[in-house]
């Protein structure tokens, strides 16, 4: 018989079957199997994100030393041309080229600074590279283990849990391989947006401001648009209209749906039932605000939205995924008998099984040939191997495990499989 669908007798499906671990001398003695091989091409793929954060974090501390040293020089270079137009006395003429001087020697300071740290940065990016360079067949289960700790620490921060992500990098040194210092000062304007305030998320917003026009982002929009409504919720409506006309008048051209929406809330004021108003006073605003910086943050750094653990759990989690997952008789070995995994496959589409595998309830391993399926007299399915140990234990008398029926093993009748 051909089997399609769970079986109503407490076996669970397999979605593929695990490989067994190498023995070491082999793998010594003889090149690496094309499935470890294939494995690691595939777990390659899926870097895109660990090379590719450290260099745009490096192009934007290049581009923000570029920006200061021009600024600080187009002022210097203008001193000079004031100076020389000026009729300055000489002790006038000194004191101001001193402070010229003073100005290309914190300039000076700066580069200095700035170079070390794009040296640092620089050296991130080489060690990443050479990271994956290092991953080969042989050394995989090491590889994995580091890969793995990377997913982690990238979960922390993605939480908010700096100090133990720091932690967990430090004793498994590998400060160079995640994202610490890219993540702190995500977690500064995050912090300040869950205080209602959104100076630090405007600032971050200047100084990335090229990109996100490039990428036509509305966050820097949505955030002058909740300092106004905090305006109006304090009644202070002239400060408010004289805010709109100086930093809401310039988006009316791409925005006006929004902006006129949002001016009418000087006449519903905060206090108003007009679904349509006061949804824009509701404290979720600034819930939104932290997820509309999430979002444009990785999308400026090329990261995922998602953690990494959460993309990886439901990769494995939807070749696992089967209708019986959510009957009341799952296994509690199944990951998907656990609610936090449910609810993370709960997106997810059900795993396509042409052929379904049987594993035993008993022993949890594959009834297929070697391993035939038995029957019981109530209807219940079972391996041979875990039906004969127990008979052999009992005096030839087996128990399932499932209704407590007890049988000779003489009763069981085996099962085929086509």
């Amino acid at each position: 018989m051909e089997i399609d669908s769970p079986l109503p007798n407490g076996n669970s499906l397999a979605a593929s079957a695990v490989p067994l671990p190498l023995n070491p001398a082999s793998t010594v003695a003889s090149p690496a199997p094309p499935s470890n091989l294939s494995q690691l091409t595939e777990s390659l793929k899926l870097e895109h994100q660990f090379a590719r954060v450290p260099f745009e974090h490096y192009k934007k501390t290049i581009r923000a030393n570029h920006r200061a040293a021009e600024k600080e020089i187009s002022s210097v270079v203008s001193g000079v041309s004031e100076a020389a137009a000026s009729d300055l006395s000489k002790d006038d003429a000194v004191q101001h080229l001193t402070s010229l001087v003073s100005k290309l020697q914190g300039l000076k300071r700066k580069l200095e600074e700035g170079s070390r740290t794009e040296n640092l940065q620089a050296q991130r990016c080489r060690a990443r590279l050479d990271h994956l360079e290092s991953a080969d067949a042989e050394n995989m289960a090491d590889w994995s283990n580091t890969r793995l700790k990377r997913i982690l620490v990238d979960y922390m921060l993605r939480m908010c849990y700096n100090d133990t992500a720091t932690k967990l990098a430090e004793t498994s040194n590998i400060q160079d391989l995640v994202d610490i210092d890219v993540f702190q000062e995500a977690k500064r304007v995050i912090d300040a947006l869950q205080n209602k305030e959104v100076a630090p998320a405007l600032a971050w917003c200047a100084e990335n401001k090229s990109r996100l026009r490039k990428s036509k982002s509305k966050f820097e929009f949505q955030l002058r648009l909740q300092e106004f409504i905090e305006l109006v919720r304090a009644d202070n409506h002239m400060g408010a209209i004289s805010y709109a006309r100086k930093y809401l008048s310039p988006w009316g051209a791409t925005h006006m749906k929004e902006l006129q929406r949002v001016m009418a809330t000087l006449a519903f004021r905060s206090g108003t039932v007009c679904a349509a108003y006061k949804v824009l006073f509701e404290p979720e605003q600034w819930d939104y605000l932290v997820d509309q910086f999430k979002q444009e943050f990785s999308k400026l750094y090329g990261m995922t939205v998602e953690p990494l653990l959460n993309i990886y759990l439901q990769t494995g989690l939807s070749a696992l995924k089967t209708p019986y997952c959510y009957a009341d008789d799952c296994p509690k070995e199944d990951p998907l008998s656990q609610e936090s995994f449910r609810k993370l496959a709960l997106p997810l589409p059900y795993s396509k099984q042409h052929h379904s595998k049987l594993v035993c309830y008993i022993t949890k391993e594959l009834m297929d040939t070697e391993n035939p399926p038995q029957v019981l007299p109530n209807g219940y399915v079972y391996s041979t191997k875990a039906l004969e140990e127990m008979a052999k234990k009992n005096n030839g008398k087996v128990t399932c495990p499932r209704t407590g029926l007890v049988c000779n093993y003489s009763d069981v009748v085996k099962a085929y499989i086509s």
